[in-house]
């Protein structure tokens, strides 16, 4: 059997941002994923492999490699691939293309945290970050919140206008505390390492939600945010003692450990912010992701090729 390299383009044409969330969801349902990843260095080139292996669904193996002088080559600085095994003898099913499964696991991530805990009558939406991961997070919240506005603000406010302008229906907020304070969802993706929102703009029925910070020095938002919310993460194996944003102030006892109230294996016990809450979440990523992600793109492509054969047999 010839296995299947799924391209960037071709698959993610057959993607939809909502049926990805709940194919997420359901991914929590089933027993938790065993994770491990490795490194191996060569000077300053890297190649980090992240393995994932969970009961009825399968494994995966993403595998990157990190080579800093790749762009004074012309090439991208990082590549990879998915691998993913059947989960009932092991068999390599397919591979995949690295940044799609990257691109949709971080912003579906956020996303399925935002469509839990953000008011479903939100209508204003500010990325922070006109980064890759900024442009990903327009179209996945986009999708899940079509009645919203967007804005976007960037450090370098130029960027932010290079993203508006090739997004087409995204204005540019040119203050990032007044953007806060009037935007009723909050999404950042920044690669800070101090924080960028204060607790004090935030108001009642804000949803706050944050990617960048990845390392244990690093953080988007400060200690005022994080006392005055109700704090969700996506998972406690990968943020509470390993992303700045909670292990610091958990550190420091700014809060406890209760104070961060379910991850996404406890996704029934996400609520909704009312009209006096401020909810916060945490996007710290994992192995256990891109396996989830992964497969919905192996099904989404299987489901097309089977579609396009039955097509061509009855005509």
């Amino acid at each position: 059997m010839t296995v299947p390299v799924i391209p960037f383009a071709e698959a993610e044409a057959l993607l939809d941002w909502i049926a990805f969330t709940e194919a997420l969801a359901a991914g929590h349902k089933l027993p938790k994923a065993e994770i491990d990843d490795t490194f191996l260095y060569r000077g300053k080139d890297t190649l980090l492999s992240r393995a994932a292996w969970i009961d009825g669904m399968g494994l995966a193996v993403k595998s990157a490699t990190v080579f800093p002088g790749n762009p004074d080559k012309g090439k991208p600085m990082v590549n990879g691939g998915v691998c993913l095994y059947s989960d009932s003898d092991g068999m390599l099913e397919a591979i995949v293309d690295f940044h799609l499964v990257t691109k949709w696991k971080t912003a579906g991530d956020s996303l399925l945290g935002a469509l839990r805990l953000a008011r479903p009558e939100s209508e204003k939406v500010l990325i922070v970050g006109a980064g890759t991961v900024g442009k990903s997070l327009c179209q996945a919240f986009g999708a899940g919140f079509p009645n919203a506005t967007q804005s976007i603000w960037n450090r370098t406010i130029s960027k932010a206008h290079d993203l508006a302008n090739e997004m087409g229906n995204v204005s540019v907020a040119e203050d990032l505390e007044a953007a806060v304070r009037e935007a009723d969802i909050i999404v950042s993706a920044t690669m800070s390492s101090e924080p960028v929102i204060k607790g004090d703009w935030l108001r009642p029925g804000q949803h706050l939600n944050l990617i960048g910070a990845y390392r244990p020095d690093m953080r988007e938002t400060d200690d005022t945010a994080l006392q005055r919310s109700k704090v969700y993460v996506d998972s406690f194996d990968t943020t509470l003692d390993h992303i700045g944003e909670l292990k610091i102030p958990l550190a420091e006892g700014v809060i406890e450990r209760g104070h961060v109230l379910a991850d996404f294996y406890g996704i029934d016990g996400f609520e909704t912010g009312g009209a006096e809450d401020i909810t916060l979440f945490k996007n710290g990523g994992g192995a256990h992701l891109d396996l989830m992600t992964g497969r919905y793109i192996l099904d989404c492509w299987q489901a097309a090729r089977q579609s396009w054969n039955d097509t061509n047999l009855d005509g």
